[in-house]
Formats: C-alpha cells, sequence, structure tokens
C-alpha cells in the first residue's frame, strides 16, 4: 500500500552533489575508525589517512581519482581504529547514478570483523550506464554495525567519508532537461503527450520522496478552464506534484482511482499563468513513464471544493479554516511527516498549539479533490 506525503521543501536551492545525507556518522572521534583509502584509476588517484578521527560526514576533497564507465578497478581500504579495538562493520559506497543516494546497488564492497584485520581490497566495475562527471564515494565504518550498514545512520564511534569521483565515457547528461524548477521541460501546446524515463540523469530534488524527479513547466494554457494530468499507462508506481509559477504546491495525487498506481489530477487554471508539474516515483521507484496533460472536467462543486482560506497566516495557537464545504485536514511537517488528522466542517478553528514552530502543509481532501496550502507556525 502507498503512503501519501508532502513536503513544503519546493525551493530553488543549488544542487552541489546532490542531496546526500550529511547529518550522520559517529558522534565521537575515538575507537573503531578508517585508517586509510586508497583509489587509482585513469587519472588523479585518492590516499587517505584516517587518523585522527573527526565526527560527523568527513567531507575529503582534496583528492579525486577519474574512472572509466565499464571498467574495472581495485580500492583498498583499512578498516581499523584511533583507540581501542572493538567490533563492527564497513562498507563502501559510489553514487552512479548521481542521485543524491547511495543505494545498496552501489555498494562496492563490505568487511565485518575486530581491529586490527588485514587490508580490505574490493575488485568493481563502473557500469557502462554511470552518469559521466563528479560524483561521491562514501566509505563508512561503524563500531558494533552489521552490514549492509545504512549510508546515512549516526552513530557513536566509527567513521564516515566522502570523496569525490570523476566518472568519464559514461551517460551524457547534458541534453536532459526538467532536472529542478530553473531547467523545466517547456510545455505550451495542449494536448500534450510524453513517453520519458526518470532512470537516469535526475536526481531527487522534489523531497517528496527518495524518486528522481522531472519538472514540466506549462504555459499557454488560457483556452483551457482546467488542466487534466496524467500519468496513468507507467512502468512504476508513479507521485504527481502540481505548484503554481512560485513553486508552492497546489495540488498533489498518489493513487489514482482510474489506473490504480499511477497518478491523476484535474486542476483549474484560472489564477495562473503557468505552473509546474513534477513526476516522480513512490519512494525511490523510477523508470518509464507517460505524461498527459490535456482539457480536463472539473464540475462546479469539485471547484469550489478546491478553494479554502486558512488565516491568520502565520498561525501561533490556533488557524482558521473556510472553505466550500469540509473534508479530511492533514497537517504535514517538513521533514514529511504527518502531525495531525482531523475532520473539518466548512468552518472551523483548529487547535496548534501542541504543534512547533516552523513550515507545515496544511492539505484538505474530500471524495472528489485535493488541494494544499503552506502555513507557517510561528
Amino acid at each position: 500500500m502507498t503512503k501519501l506525503l508532502l513536503t513544503v521543501t519546493l525551493f530553488l536551492t543549488p544542487f552541489v552533489y546532490g542531496q546526500y545525507c550529511l547529518t550522520g556518522g559517529p558522534s565521537s572521534p575515538d575507537d573503531s575508525n578508517i585508517e586509510s583509502v586508497t583509489l587509482f584509476g585513469d587519472g588523479g588517484g585518492i590516499t587517505y589517512t584516517g587518523c585522527p578521527g573527526i565526527t560527523g560526514v568527513e567531507q575529503y576533497t582534496s583528492q579525486s581519482v577519474i574512472l572509466g564507465a565499464g571498467s574495472n578497478y581495485n580500492i583498498s581500504i583499512q578498516f581499523g581504529t584511533c583507540g581501542g579495538n572493538f567490533g563492527g562493520a564497513g562498507e563502501a559506497w559510489i553514487d552512479y547514478n548521481q542521485n543524491g543516494i547511495f543505494e545498496s546497488s552501489e555498494s562496492i564492497g563490505v568487511w565485518a570483523g575486530t581491529p586490527p584485520t588485514a587490508l580490505s581490497v574490493f575488485n568493481f566495475t563502473v557500469p557502462s550506464t554511470a552518469m559521466m562527471g563528479p560524483t561521491k564515494m562514501r566509505v563508512n565504518q561503524q563500531e558494533n554495525g552489521n552490514v549492509p550498514l545504512d549510508p546515512c545512520a549516526g552513530y557513536t564511534w566509527g567513521s564516515s567519508t566522502d570523496f569525490i569521483i570523476d566518472i568519464q565515457g559514461g551517460i551524457d547528461c547534458t541534453g536532459y532537461t526538467g532536472d529542478d524548477f530553473a531547467d523545466a521541460r517547456p510545455v505550451s501546446t495542449y494536448p500534450f503527450s510524453e513517453n520519458y524515463s526518470n532512470a537516469v540523469c535526475y536526481t531527487s530534488q522534489n523531497t517528496v520522496y527518495n524518486s528522481p524527479d522531472v519538472y514540466y513547466l506549462l504555459t499557454a494554457f488560457s483556452s483551457l478552464s482546467s488542466l487534466e494530468i496524467s500519468t496513468c499507462g507507467s512502468a512504476f508506481d508513479t507521485f504527481l506534484t502540481v505548484t503554481d509559477s512560485e513553486g508552492n504546491p497546489i495540488a498533489i495525487n498518489d493513487d489514482s482511482p482510474n489506473c490504480g498506481p499511477q497518478s491523476e489530477i484535474t486542476i483549474e487554471t484560472a489564477g495562473h499563468d503557468s505552473l509546474y508539474v513534477i513526476v516522480e516515483g513512490w519512494n525511490s521507484q523510477l523508470g518509464d513513464y507517460t505524461l498527459n496533460i490535456g482539457q480536463g472536467e472539473l464540475s462546479v462543486q469539485s471547484i469550489d471544493e478546491l478553494k479554502f482560506s486558512l488565516f491568520p497566516n502565520p498561525a501561533t495557537s490556533s488557524v482558521f479554516f473556510e472553505g466550500a464545504q469540509g473534508g479530511m485536514v492533514t497537517l504535514i511537517d517538513s521533514r514529511g511527516e504527518i502531525v495531525k488528522t482531523i475532520d473539518v466542517s466548512n468552518k472551523q478553528e483548529i487547535d496548534l498549539s501542541d504543534l512547533a514552530s516552523g513550515m507545515y502543509v496544511f492539505k484538505i481532501q474530500t471524495e472528489s479533490s485535493v488541494s494544499v496550502k503552506k502555513l507557517l507556525i510561528k
């Protein structure tokens, strides 16, 4: 069963080596630690010395190495200690598809033992489908850990270090538009239909899920009273987000009653001269999808249901909801977690005193529509 999540982190932020998790790693510099990493390729090289230990995720950027897509290499890692000898585990990953996530399929070697142990030498092949250009390799050691490790985990003793890998001869993503708001794929003729894929050259910029997402910019739809946006017929479980020209989410859909795990949204165009459509997969799913955009059919009742107001906004201890009719309200925090669910009438005060300050998504869902607004709680 799929889950419906929405986060408010839909802002234009610089892309620097993807959305890598950087808050994990060890909280203590003592004991278990990577002592050395050595990797030579087709140019450059990495010769890293780990002790003394460093807390958090270390960014080792003073050296980099060039690797060729489809070629074999050896990496030598000394999983060890900067203090006492305690058992644990180690693992290394290379983000071949450059989506900002160290996936299990990108692991290049694992280790388990108690230092001192022999140098670990891992042989690995860079996939021929790896994306060309700079990416990251992460090497983790976790005291008391077990393989496979979570590359984003936080723990007390161990090591977590990122290195720069430059992949050559892989997939050239120069012509792949649509990775973010600034480079969205243009749509100005309707009906619009495209068979496309988010499997290569796309990253997770829209943080609803970890799946790579593709952005579309819709313009020149003034002759259409509403738009129907659909991914029915896609090869994987899709998720759709529609935002206004400022990137504020105004509609979302996970599962469609017409095509199961694929998504559909019908939205009125009044008040908008442009819209963004974001296609991604549920969880981390990716692959081939079909996007169709054309004239939609919204009844007067449905249009009224899509309109509601919140005041005051920003709010403190409570907020007033007013809409054409009630529905199920869900409040979602900036981490994408549901913090409050409540049935509301067409006009109602909602208690917020149990919620922390911050940005939230206020989502109201009826039998025929879903609509969202940002809500700031001071």
